[in-house]
């Protein structure tokens, strides 16, 4: 089976990558290459995606089984893949976002019925549009399309936090070493779910050349529910620390304007949901969750400690922490003097 991906090497493609060698398909990447790691036994094509005239010279004789993209955010995006890879593959499977789910939910359970709709972020906007366009190519035209949509996925290169800045999750780590508090929205009991990649890995291949999953969306998500205040006490206990919440209602928090929290909270984080992942089992019925949070979140702790490039500070989200873990605790020394 001869597959391509575009990109191929990010949180939820490289354990894909890695699966599909070992199976023995014939897997080309597709990216700039600007990556420092890469997948072993994988082709590559360098290449910029968005350079549409170069691609279409790149895989002028190719035909691929199936075509992922794992880097379309935009529907002009959507647009160009149609026009490289229609005639050219047997599925193309566009990666959307359980985040495109409605808010505020009508109901807490998510089935792919559910309506889409996400008033509170562009970035969810754009994937139901890519899905609503990809679709009617699909009815229209008979384009093989697949949609795939992940809750929130990690690696052991990555960490599922409730709130960090725009360098990552490493100065959260580096608050719970030192004692400080985090922030949670909410009062930390809402549901979330978080799915390592090794287990959202062989879903998603089971998705791969299946004539059934042809026209369908299909939500891959984790079936261990946890709240946050699990989820991040499960992180703090890795590092051997204390978990020490500052609790801040999500409407406040996401009232900041030096970091963009509206739409990764209101619009998803701070909603509790459970996911009915009936259709991945009816279309991959040997596919099992393997991994609990709490066996993952060990590997990826230790990741961040034993690779100092990931320990990468963020002086100005520690401080925005501080004012805010101040204010709640003020507000709190207030309304016990009442």
């Amino acid at each position: 089976m001869k597959a391509l991906f575009i990109g191929g090497t990010g949180i939820i493609s490289t354990q894909i990558s890695r699966l599909l060698v070992s199976l023995g398909w014939n897997l080309t990447l597709l990216n700039r290459g600007n990556r420092s790691y890469t997948v072993p036994g994988a082709n590559q094509m360098i290449a910029d995606i968005n350079d549409e005239a170069e691609v279409s010279k790149l895989i002028e004789n190719e035909h691929y089984d199936v075509v992922a993209d794992f880097i379309c955010f935009t529907p002009e995006q959507a647009q160009r893949d149609i026009r490289l890879f229609k005639g050219k593959t047997d599925q193309f499977i566009f990666i959307s976002s359980a985040s495109a789910y409605q808010k505020p939910l009508s109901s807490p359970v998510i089935t792919e019925s559910t309506p889409l709709s996400n008033p509170y972020w562009q970035y969810s906007r754009n994937k139901i549009a890519i899905e609503e366009m990809l679709m009617k190519e699909y009815r229209e035209n008979g384009f093989p399309i697949t949609i795939v949509r992940p809750s929130h996925t990690y690696s052991r290169r990555s960490l599922p936090l409730s709130i960090h800045g725009n360098k990552g999750e490493w100065q959260v780590l580096k608050r719970m070493l030192e004692g400080k508090k985090v922030l949670v929205p909410g009062d930390g009991t809402s549901l979330w779910a978080v799915m390592s990649s090794r287990d959202f890995a062989p879903a998603f291949v089971g998705l791969m050349g299946n004539i059934h999953a042809i026209g369908q969306a299909v939500q891959i998500t984790s079936e261990e529910m946890l709240t946050w205040n699990q989820i991040m006490a499960t992180v703090a206990h890795a590092l051997g620390v204390e978990y020490k919440p500052c609790f801040v209602p999500s409407t406040l928090i996401s009232a900041c304007s030096k970091y963009d929290f509206v739409g990764a909270l209101i619009g998803d984080k701070a909603n509790s949901v459970i996911f009915d992942n009936s259709k991945i089992h009816s279309l991959v019925p040997t596919y099992t969750q393997s991994l609990r949070f709490d066996q993952a979140a060990q590997d990826s702790v230790q990741y961040f400690l034993s690779h100092p490039e990931k320990q990468v500070e963020d002086p100005e989200f520690d401080h925005f922490c501080d004012q805010v873990v101040a204010i709640m605790e003020e507000a709190e020394k207030k309304v016990a003097a009442l």
